[in-house]
């Protein structure tokens, strides 16, 4: 049997932000009728929160729901739980138009934390950081390639992206960082 590893097994940056991968996430996608009870109860019961409204993400510990779409959510839990989690709402969801799909080893996640960690991404990505709230997940780009994007902690973004351009990623999260390319 294969060991799991993250996408670039932990590397990080130093800079005026710190910048690394955060390893391996369970993460399950659900696509469906986010406004039913059916729904909710399911991610209720696989993460304690309730379905989060549209832009936001509510987080229980290591667990949590993002809103990705109107039919879409991204669903949050330790990496060695997804495969579990995945079972436990396709079975919740039986009976209601909806598709469970475990994306673990199909994404990458990245933390940039510091003072000045907005700053990394504004160079990067279409979005006012400055007025992103505390609870609002944001589906943009980071220069090329589609991303999801929240405030993870006051001074923490996590971002998520293909594995598959997870090196990309991180050079752009690397030259971003530099000590000395601070927005003025």
């Amino acid at each position: 049997m294969s060991r799991a590893v993250s996408a670039l097994q932990g590397v990080s940056h130093k800079g005026f932000a710190d910048v690394a991968e955060a390893g391996l996430q369970g993460m399950v996608t659900v696509r469906g009728d986010l406004s039913s009870a059916a729904m909710n109860a399911a991610v209720k019961a696989a993460v304690g929160v309730d379905v989060p409204g549209q832009r936001r993400i509510a987080m229980n510990g290591a667990k949590g729901a993002g809103w990705r779409s109107p039919d879409e959510l991204l669903i949050l839990v330790p990496y060695a739980e997804a495969p579990a989690t995945a079972a436990a709402l396709t079975e919740a969801l039986k009976g209601e138009h909806a598709l469970v799909a475990e994306v673990s080893d199909a994404r990458a996640m990245f933390r940039i934390r510091g003072a000045k960690a907005d700053q990394v991404l504004m160079k990067l990505c279409p979005v006012d950081f400055g007025t992103l709230g505390a609870d609002e997940l944001r589906r943009t780009r980071a220069a090329q390639v589609a991303a999801a994007v929240w405030r993870s902690a006051p001074d923490e973004l996590t971002l998520v992206s293909f594995r598959s351009v997870a090196a990309y990623v991180m050079g752009l999260l690397e030259v971003s960082s530099r000590a000395g390319s601070e927005i003025a």
